[in-house]
């Protein structure tokens, strides 16, 4: 059996469908292109217009609030560190990048997961293509987009959608399914609509878990801005792409760094959030 020609073959068909696809819908993929970069243009301006310490104000006012009030002051320190380093502008738009690439991702997500909460066939079909998701490479997910919205942020979103959006549907799905069964039927012995038990009793009890499901979707999309500094994404990506053709040690360094940084604020603080919500369940 010559493996080589159905390889070949498979390959050529690929491109077949993906050039077919370019051609007779690039007027979509346009559209796609402009909302995508309009919504990152956007979350970007209003990042880069205030100063740098008005951010570090802004982030170390929500640590306190979260966590406390040492908690705020590294958080704001941390974040003003970046641009001691001469990283700021990369810093908020890799922020930019991550911010629009999780909402967009819980947008699509968190509907998703409800609906495979309620629906154990959606449900049990979603775990293999979930895990298809989470399983391939991450830059796999690049090439496509390359080839349908070319170089740039939208690239760089499209791809970091796709790999954010697993765990939020997959925890929004076992929040919903994580209500004790006694409060359900209480509900239901109450006359209570499926509506009004949707939001008074399975909604608190997801929280938690949705929340979770949140945090590991901004750590997903931290993972994949990065690699797609290679499609012109901008940021700390770009950064240490360009840094790394080049040798510059010293600027892969600095920007590392600085993704750390940023990554850790994130994270602390969505943590945060969702052990406030895991108490107001209680």
């Amino acid at each position: 059996m010559d493996t080589a020609a159905i390889t070949d073959s498979f390959d050529s068909r690929t491109e077949d469908a993906l050039s077919w696809i370019g051609e007779n819908g690039g007027w979509l993929f346009d559209f796609f292109r402009s909302v995508l970069e309009g919504v990152y243009d956007g979350v970007h301006w209003l990042l880069q217009f205030p100063p740098s310490y008005v951010i570090g104000i802004v982030a170390a006012l929500l640590g306190w609030r979260l966590i406390n009030a040492l908690s705020g002051v590294l958080i704001g320190l941390a974040l003003l560190f970046c641009a001691v380093m001469g990283l700021w502008p990369q810093t908020m738009s890799t922020l930019a990048m991550v911010i629009t690439a999780t909402l967009l991702a819980l947008l699509l997500g968190i509907p998703i997961g409800i609906t495979a909460g309620f629906s154990r066939p959606l449900d049990r079909f979603l775990a293999p293509v979930l895990d298809l998701i989470q399983t391939l490479p991450p830059y796999i997910y690049l090439l496509p987009a390359i080839a349908l919205l070319g170089y740039g942020p939208a690239t760089a979103l499209a791809a970091t959608v796709i790999i954010a959006m697993p765990p939020a549907i997959r925890l929004t799905s076992l929040g919903l399914r994580m209500a004790p069964r006694e409060f359900i039927e209480l509900g239901q012995a109450t006359g209570l609509t499926p509506w009004q038990m949707f939001f008074k009793i399975r909604l608190p009890f997801a929280m938690p878990s949705i929340m979770a499901g949140i945090n590991q979707s901004i750590m997903m999309a931290f993972g994949m801005v990065v690699i797609a500094g290679i499609v012109g994404s901008g940021g700390l990506g770009e950064t240490i792409y360009g840094a790394l053709r080049t040798l510059d040690i010293a600027t892969s360094i600095n920007a590392a760094i600085a993704i750390v940084v940023l990554t850790m604020v994130l994270d602390r603080l969505t943590q945060a959030a969702a052990s406030d919500k895991r108490g107001d369940g209680k």
